[in-house]
């Protein structure tokens, strides 16, 4: 694959070519697309991206200096007071992640878990998140419906073929060129061994993903590390969620060949840790005046909402109402 052009393994070409012909031309998603692609290829550094569940927590991403954000769907899942296990529909997701890819200009990366089901499914998945603006999805290799990662208890994996049939899928669904599919194998989380993950995201590549996804829940990145020595596709990134083995820093992932580094939830953490202390206090201290100090004034809040723009625009386009004295 080019350093700047989309995958065209031989099993894709004849699907790729007639998509291209059937649909119209790409939608708003091709920018930001082209920019995450330029960003994984050009290989000086690893991309970091933060997790978000609303245009509020993506726009915090951005302004910290993250590369992207990523749609989590364990996040949406907790803002809906649901469990991560496929409640939430793929319509109800991705209107999520919809207005998240609008109110940044960073690339969006969605996490569409398995698919949402079959193939119709997928294909339908691409079109609609594609069209939204969004630059990538990444769908996982699991049954449906999953469950998240971390949930104790089943976690079954589709055969390689019905996943790969998956990917084929999406990239045949793709209006534009320019749009990725992050293929992800849960293949260490449901137990099994590092062989099966290479083979699984060998046959992923070769079906068409932009990229595969390697995730686990060890506590030691040692797993992921070994598998990325073994990778030996240059053309096909690889990207890691350290959500259990955190220790790992960006820069030792991007030595052993990660070019992409998903902190998936860390913000949701974050804000019920501090939201929990500052309700904690006001009962407590019977007034807010404790933790004014340390939670973010309404001034800055207005600020993340666009406010000025707002009033801006307002006073520029208003029409003066006749009957206002």
């Amino acid at each position: 694959m080019s350093a700047h052009g989309p995958r065209s393994s031989p099993r894709l070409r004849r699907t790729v070519m007639a998509s291209s012909t059937s649909f119209p031309p790409p939608h708003a998603a091709a920018s930001t697309s082209r920019a995450l692609r330029s960003l994984l290829f050009d290989g000086s550094r690893i991309i970091r991206v933060a997790g978000a569940h609303n245009p509020l927590g993506a726009r915090l991403a951005e302004r910290a200096g993250f590369d992207g954000v990523w749609a989590s769907g364990l996040e949406v899942s907790a803002s809906q007071g649901v469990p991560d296990t496929d409640i939430l529909t793929m319509t109800e997701l991705h209107s999520v992640a919809a207005v998240m890819a609008e109110s940044v200009a960073v690339p969006l990366v969605a996490d569409c878990d398995a698919g949402y089901g079959g193939v119709p499914n997928v294909m339908r998945m691409v079109r609609m998140y594609e069209a939204s603006g969004i630059a990538a999805v990444s769908m996982e290799d699991k049954t449906f419906p999953k469950r998240n990662s971390f949930i104790p208890g089943r976690q079954d994996l589709v055969s390689t073929e019905e996943f790969c049939s998956k990917v084929e899928a999406a990239k045949h669904a793709q209006r534009g060129p320019e749009f990725m599919v992050i293929a992800r194998t849960e293949t260490l989380v449901a137990g099994g061994e590092l062989p099966e993950a290479l083979d699984r995201c060998r046959a992923y590549a070769e079906a068409g993903a932009d990229a595969v996804l390697i995730h686990s829940k060890d506590r030691s990145p040692q797993r992921v590390l070994e598998f990325l020595e073994c990778w030996q596709d240059p053309s096909t990134p690889v990207v890691v969620v350290p959500t259990t083995y955190h220790s790992v820093t960006a820069a030792a992932l991007q030595e052993a060949g990660a070019s992409m580094v998903i902190y998936a939830n860390h913000g949701l953490r974050a804000s019920i840790a501090a939201v929990e202390n500052a309700f904690r206090s006001i009962l407590a201290n019977g007034s807010s005046t404790e933790i004014e100090s340390v939670i973010t004034p309404v001034h800055s809040v207005f600020e993340l909402q666009g406010t000025a723009e707002t009033l801006a625009a307002e006073a520029k386009f208003s029409v003066p109402d006749s009957n206002v004295r």
